[in-house]
């Protein structure tokens, strides 16, 4: 399925220098302000009070964050569970209270707003957990990134996957970074939204490189730049349609999902942005700056009758 289909090669691997220039140069200032200012880390991560409230009747989860929010908690979660009438609240650690005294301040609020809210749970979160956490979620980081590697080795060739890799790293380092700039809530939603970017951008990737394989194998006069000029355009309708409905769904999830997934949203805007510009231009041309030739994909050398590929192979002339 095609939106449109263009008939001329669009010579993207021109400007490859200066394509990447600008990824160098953001991904410089992306690592600057992650150890300048550093992220802004959740309750799940740093540690804080988590209390259980439970009302009689169903109530509105942005009135109660209002509410608490009234008491100076600037990165307050509330969020219901289990039913409507049942809200979760995490505060973040307040220096000079303890966990019982947060708890108390935020139900005196509470019931001056509707007194029949009961508390039905209480527990602190110690950054211990945070710390484990923070483990946790690299090894996740590296698991994928690992796994990517592999499969993109088998699958095409060590010059692709070393590209990809680069190129799905550099989505990572910018996300990161713009919630460094900006000092937006890290939080394991976050997390979860960048491991869902590098699955995103992978599946872009072997897309054209699946279509750069081809063009090597049916085209064999071309040059590598010709040939990733070649991929990159004749994918951008199926481009557009995929990226562009995901974005009306991570769009939705901004606009009308509330607070819980405006980050998680956010984080997704980000990464599918970036996936598609790194995809198409970063990891491309960094496989063409490897050296990949058609020889690298395409068994035998390239040579009829050896490549069981090819579609003469065997051919009697």
């Amino acid at each position: 399925m095609e939106f449109f289909r263009i008939h001329r090669t669009i010579p993207f691997m021109r400007h490859a220098l200066v394509l990447n220039a600008i990824s160098i140069i953001t991904f410089i200032l992306a690592v600057f302000f992650l150890f300048h200012r550093g992220l802004h880390l959740s309750v799940e991560f740093t540690g804080g009070t988590v209390m259980e409230v439970a009302y009689t009747q169903p109530k509105d989860v942005g009135k109660v964050r209002e509410v608490v929010s009234g008491l100076g908690y600037q990165d307050v979660l509330v969020q219901a569970y289990g039913s409507p009438r049942d809200i979760q609240i995490r505060l973040p650690v307040r220096q000079g209270l303890t966990s019982q005294q947060q708890s108390d301040q935020v139900m005196d609020a509470l019931k001056a707003e509707d007194p029949a809210v009961e508390r039905r749970g209480l527990e602190f979160v110690g950054p211990q957990v945070g710390d484990e956490l923070t483990t946790n979620g690299l090894k996740a980081l590296a698991m994928v990134v690992v796994g990517i590697m592999v499969y993109l080795a088998l699958r095409f060739e060590w010059k692709f996957a070393l590209s990809t890799v680069i190129a799905n790293l550099h989505d990572v380092v910018i996300i990161l970074g713009f919630f460094a700039f900006f000092q937006w809530e890290f939080s394991l939603a976050v997390l979860a939204a960048v491991l869902a970017v590098l699955g995103y951008s992978v599946n872009e990737s072997v897309v054209i490189f699946d279509r750069v394989r081809e063009t090597f194998r049916r085209q064999r006069k071309l040059s590598t730049p010709e040939v990733m000029n070649y991929a990159i355009t004749s994918t951008i309708s199926r481009t557009i349609i995929t990226h562009g409905s995901t974005q009306l769904v991570v769009l939705s999830m901004f606009f009308f999902g509330g607070p819980t997934l405006h980050y998680f949203a956010l984080a997704l805007t980000i990464g599918i942005c970036f996936g598609i510009y790194s995809s198409c231009f970063v990891a491309a041309s960094i496989a063409m700056w490897l050296g990949v030739k058609r020889e690298d994909l395409v068994k035998g050398g390239g040579k009829p009758g050896r490549d069981p590929d090819d579609p003469n192979a065997g051919a009697v002339v």
